[in-house]
């Protein structure tokens, strides 16, 4: 291998930060795929307040045959790094559907978000600070703070550059605040007009000189997210999956010479077990003693073998996965999670997930034997926990996949990172990074409606991107969508009706936790087994501390998003997993409140008068005994994204 430096790219490609409202403390994300889990407290500051993750830039120097020579930092090259995040939101069109899909046909109408508001005047509606650059180590300081952009006048504050010890770029984001200029209250999950919040993306490059010689640098992007509340958690299908498949099936990367159980099919089936920390539904059949746990011992060793023998168990967990022309709008197969095109009542096929081709053709190969039953050498070797353990060669790609694994891909309904765009392969110059919009190539306008064939034309909004473009799909605020991201919608409650499935993301929103209280139970082995059995089966609703209906508590999720618990790994105890995962004390008011509260969701249609949100709460109790306190009732336009809902 030559040594000698051509080129260099800044990895990871799209790095994830996300807010907190810790104004002293953060921590970085992910740089492996499976680090190792921080310690009960690390996501909080001493006052509960929680910490924001920074996103961490490197730039790696390649030869002209494309392999790593090394790592450049401030030890070995001048590096000057810029960044420029800006929040769009307000001024963006409103989230109905993914207009990518065939449901969009018959969604509400994606118009202008503050409509009201036109001209030049909408300019005021794009928080836009400008660029930053910064270049040393150890630098911080609010001459490279994103604070001078503004909203209807007033200055927000989007996040701010660090370098480390090595010259390693920090990008943070914002801390948290939602506000609303003209004091409306919120009233919608994604498009609540007259209110932004501190989220923001936008490009990160590099002028990187080495031996007084400039080399051409492969640019990066940042994206702010909401917090991670499971943050050791992987859901299903990650935005790593969802990408690779974009990829791969425009021919960009290749599908894997030979599948292998360890890297492609174990991981996907612990995701399911490990839901059981955040669902409830999820615990029953796939969590501990679970019928449809997949990963004791015993099983993965049947599971991972391509004998002949066992292809019947490794068809059955196959033709259980969810295919839309076989299955509709059947809740039965896997994965238990709602799709993009979501609504009470079903109407499409879409309104459950299922696994990308490229992950559906792996499992396919592994149900038919033909993969590498590699679990008893390469799955006894335990993965790096640190970027430190990953050869130089694999770090570029480590650092690229770790970024996005702990993001979702389902649902876009919008999302909890990032939206339905990110899916769509104009919108990279290379795998997994983004084409930049040069500064002098505005964007056009789209006119007061965003139809799906504008969106999607040659001339739409899924090409080259500006600061601000990735973000501006997402709900704004970020808090009213997190807060009615939950499991179970239903019109009306009856003898089937499940609590707990379909659910959306609980691996980023959780659904149903373990608490303190009860962990300490089931560590407690002076206490009966039985007892210690009762407080593990038992799960609380991560949300009871949000109290009345549910535009009240989307405005409750302003303020109280903080307070909620952080879902963190534990000790396990004998007869109980190795490992469990336990809701971290929240410092929200729950004074007299049951854990079940919230833990029933039912929407009632618009047309009918929001009286009636008290009697379809009184006609759930009387048929199916749930207390009035489980139960919350009311318009929920998240479920309600077609034009003929009513």
């Amino acid at each position: 291998m030559t040594d000698e430096i051509v080129r260099a790219a800044i990895h990871p490609a799209i790095g994830i930060a996300r807010v907190g409202n810790s104004l002293e403390e953060y921590y970085t994300a992910p740089e492996v795929p499976d680090p190792a889990p921080q310690d009960p407290g690390f996501y909080k500051d001493s006052a509960g307040a929680i910490k924001r993750e920074a996103a961490r830039f490197r730039v790696y120097g390649y030869n002209a045959l494309g392999e790593v020579v090394a790592e450049l930092t401030a030890d070995n090259a001048d590096i000057r790094w810029s960044a420029h995040l800006a929040n769009k939101k307000a001024a963006w069109y409103q989230f109905q559907l993914a207009l990518d899909i065939p449901d969009a046909a018959g969604a509400k109408a994606s118009e202008l978000r503050n409509k009201e508001i036109t001209g030049d005047l909408r300019k005021d509606l794009i928080i836009d600070p400008g660029p930053i650059s910064i270049s040393g180590r150890n630098l911080s300081g609010p001459d490279f703070h994103f604070r001078d952009g503004k909203f209807m006048g007033k200055e927000v504050y989007l996040g701010e550059l660090r370098t480390d010890e090595d010259g390693h770029l920090l990008v943070l984001g914002g801390f948290g605040q939602s506000a609303s200029y003209n004091g409306k209250p919120i009233t919608t999950y994604a498009n609540n007009d007259g209110w932004h919040d501190d989220i923001g993306d936008g490009p990160v490059t590099a002028t990187v000189t080495v031996a007084g010689r400039a080399l051409p640098v492969d640019p990066a992007w940042v994206l702010v997210a909401p917090p991670n509340y499971a943050p050791a958690l992987k859901g299903i299908r990650t935005l790593y999956d969802l990408l690779y498949d974009v990829f791969v099936c425009d021919g960009s990367l290749p599908f894997p010479d030979r599948v292998s159980f360890t890297r492609h099919i174990a991981p996907v089936l612990q995701r399911f077990t490990d839901h059981q920390w955040v669902n409830h539904g999820f615990a029953g059949y796939y969590g501990h003693d679970g019928l449809g746990q997949a990963t004791t011992p015993q099983m993965l060793a049947r599971l991972s073998s391509n004998a002949p023998t066992r292809r019947a168990l490794r068809r059955q967990v196959f033709n259980a996965l969810r295919d839309f022309g076989r299955d509709g709008a059947s809740p039965v197969p896997w994965p238990w999670l709602y799709g993009d095109a979501m609504a009470i009542p079903p109407r499409s096929p879409l309104h459950h997930m299922a696994f990308s081709p490229t992950q559906y053709r792996m499992f396919q190969y592994w149900a038919d034997g033909d993969f590498e039953d590699d679990w008893g050498t390469l799955g006894a070797t335990p993965p790096p926990r640190t970027l430190a353990e990953v050869r130089l060669a694999e770090q570029p790609a480590a650092l690229d996949r770790a970024a996005l694994d702990f993001c979702l891909a389902d649902a876009f309904h919008p999302g909890c990172e990032v939206t339905w765009p990110i899916r769509h392969p104009s919108m990279y110059m290379a795998p997994f990074r983004i084409r930049h919009r040069p500064a002098d190539r505005p964007e056009p306008s789209y006119g007061t409606v965003l139809t799906p064939e504008t969106a999607l034309s040659v001339n739409g909004p899924l090409y080259a991107q500006a600061p601000g473009d990735l973000s501006r799909w997402m709900a704004v605020p970020w808090q009213s969508d997190t807060a009615s991201c939950r499991s179970g919608y239903e019109l009306s409650l009856g003898p089937r009706h499940d609590p707990y499935l379909p659910t959306f993301w609980p691996a980023r929103v959780p659904n149903h936790v373990l608490t303190e209280d009860d962990y300490q139970v089931v560590v407690d082995e002076t206490r009966p087994l039985a007892e210690r059995t009762e407080a593990f089966e038992r799960r609380a609703v991560w949300l009871r501390g949000l109290r009345g209906q549910n535009t009240d508590q989307l405005n409750q999720m302003i303020d109280d998003w903080y307070r909620l618990g952080i879902v963190e790994v534990r000790e396990g105890a004998k007869d109980f997993p190795d490992r469990i995962q336990v809701e971290s004390r929240p410092s929200i008011d729950l004074e007299g409140v049951p854990l079940t509260q919230n833990l029933v969701t039912l929407h009632v249609p618009q047309a009918a008068d929001p009286a009636l949100a008290s009697v379809a709460v009184n006609q759930a109790i009387s048929v199916s005994g749930y207390t009035a306190e489980e139960v919350t009732a009311g318009f929920i336009d998240k479920v309600a994204p077609f034009r003929d809902n009513a």
